[in-house]
């Protein structure tokens, strides 16, 4: 299949893998249906990859990443402007892949269009940025040189939630500093977490075998990605369980993980805070999505004084947000991703009332579209607050005090994102310093990703940042050259 043949609107087809510049089509391998998460049609059938083709992108990869690496940092720079202007010329198109296959409202595909374009363009400076370091020698004669150079290939498996922009935060920088990419987007968005960006960085001339995207369930290639010899970087992005498993495989290969997983994001509200913006980022940051962000809120943490007036606030909100078909303009709720994902959601309610918990908006769902809800009378120990629940739940907790709030905050094994709203800085930021977390966000809400920002978890949210100088420092190595100028007399 020629790149002609591919354009990008949903009832295009889609079809085939990306192996080495080759668009495969499905041939022996088994399908895999891509559905519509809001109207359950199918919007694509596409090959489940195997461990064959795994090892075939790999192999690619390694073939073609020295010849890449070896091309002028204007090449690679070029190449990832080229992958800028064709998003920007593209914009409305992945805006509806984004919305028929991973169910995103308007303001999610804004949201995320934004973000993965600032991920590009942060990426395009880095092949002038790759500079090395020049030392002395305690040898006389001896010239020392620390150099910067790509790690080489690297392994990439991203999620369903946000595909387009956590495949590109890792694709773009690896491919910019030199590096070759095997890609394995979720099998629920294959197309904008994977076969897109195929796309993306053909049309922009990066050469067959730099880029590879191995479409497929996690269950049956997952261990045949992170697992192989050839990367020395292996990137994911998903829940804690699996990257642990994604961590032990790449290391036992000496491969470096680069992970970002699961949160468990507190929103605290003082005393002191202003509540109508303490809302209002409340209602974004459990809201945006669906709340199937890892840096959204999972828990309102709410001073004592002011929880029952900030509840009722946030439920009269969370109560108003239209809900349905995410390609409407108007609509802030679309569906959750599948079927297995809203029982659970759904299972944590159900399991927090049974624990105690009041509903004091939403609580029920259409389809696999479900209402925003608000859980009062609720604690820390209850099922929608220990859990990641990666939906569209707030759970409000009153607390009596900063210092158990902080206790709280970090009673978990996540430490991604947070938020703390007061009009007293100084308290703010003690509480902020107090919770042990990679990332936390005064007056305002825990989804904030900026491309120059890094951007990571402590606790077993992850390993490494991404974006800046960070990715950049994990997506090369370092190098010592060091040069005998003059003869050099040794002890035997």
């Amino acid at each position: 299949m020629s790149e002609s043949d591919l354009p990008l609107a949903p009832e295009s087809g889609w079809n085939s893998l990306y192996l080495a510049g080759d668009w495969t089509d499905v041939g022996g391998r088994e399908p895999l249906s891509v559905e519509n998460p809001y109207t359950r049609e199918e919007v694509a059938t596409i090959p489940a990859g195997t461990e064959d083709d795994v090892d075939a992108a790999y192999q690619a990869a390694a073939a073609a990443q020295e010849a890449w690496a070896q091309q002028p940092p204007q090449a690679r720079a070029g190449a990832v402007n080229a992958a800028i202007e064709f998003v920007g010329d593209h914009r409305e198109e992945i805006a509806e892949l984004l919305a028929v296959e991973a169910g995103s409202a308007q303001v999610k595909c804004e949201a995320e269009l934004q973000t993965a374009r600032g991920m590009m363009q942060q990426a395009a400076s880095y092949p002038f940025r790759m500079d090395g370091q020049h030392m002395d020698s305690i040898t006389p004669g001896k010239e020392n040189v620390a150099e910067r150079v790509p790690v080489g290939v690297v392994g990439v498996i991203s999620p369903w939630n946000f595909p387009l922009h956590l495949s590109m935060r890792a694709v773009a920088p690896a491919i910019a500093a030199g590096n070759a990419v095997v890609l394995k987007p979720a099998s629920n968005t294959p197309i904008t977490g994977g076969l897109l960006l195929a796309r993306i960085f053909e049309e922009a001339g990066v050469p067959e075998g730099v880029l590879s995207v191995v479409p497929g369930r996690g269950s049956e290639i997952g261990d045949a990605v992170a697992d192989h010899e050839v990367p020395r970087v292996l990137a994911f992005t998903g829940s804690t369980e699996i990257g642990q498993r994604v961590a032990q495989k790449a290391a036992s290969n000496c491969a470096l993980p680069a992970l970002e997983l699961g949160g468990n994001n507190v929103h605290v509200v003082t005393e002191h805070a202003d509540l109508d913006r303490a809302v209002d980022g409340g209602i974004f940051g459990s809201f945006l999505h669906q709340g199937q962000a890892c840096i959204s809120i999972n828990r309102h943490l709410v001073h004592e004084n002011v929880a029952d007036e900030y509840a009722d606030a946030l439920a009269d909100r969370a109560a108003s947000l239209p809900t349905g078909d995410p390609t409407d303009e108007d609509t802030i709720i679309g569906p959750i991703i599948d079927e297995s994902q809203r029982d659970q959601i759904l299972d944590y309610v159900e399991r927090s009332v049974d624990e105690g918990a009041t509903v004091a908006a939403g609580g029920d769902h259409d389809g696999l579209v479900v209402e925003p809800t608000v859980l009062v009378d609720a604690d820390n120990d209850m099922a929608a607050a220990e859990n990641e629940h990666f939906g569209p739940i707030a759970p409000v907790i009153p607390y009596s005090s900063d210092e158990e709030a902080i206790e709280l905050a970090n009673d978990t094994i996540h430490g991604l994102s947070g938020s703390v709203h007061s009009e007293d800085l100084g308290q703010a930021r003690a509480i902020a310093d107090g919770i042990d977390t990679g990332m936390i966000h005064i007056n305002d809400q825990p989804i904030n990703d900026e491309p120059h920002v890094p951007f990571g978890g402590m606790k077993q949210s992850g390993m490494g940042r991404y974006n800046g100088e960070q990715i950049l420092d994990e997506m090369t190595t370092t190098k010592w050259v060091s040069v005998q100028h003059e003869p050099r007399e040794y002890p035997f």
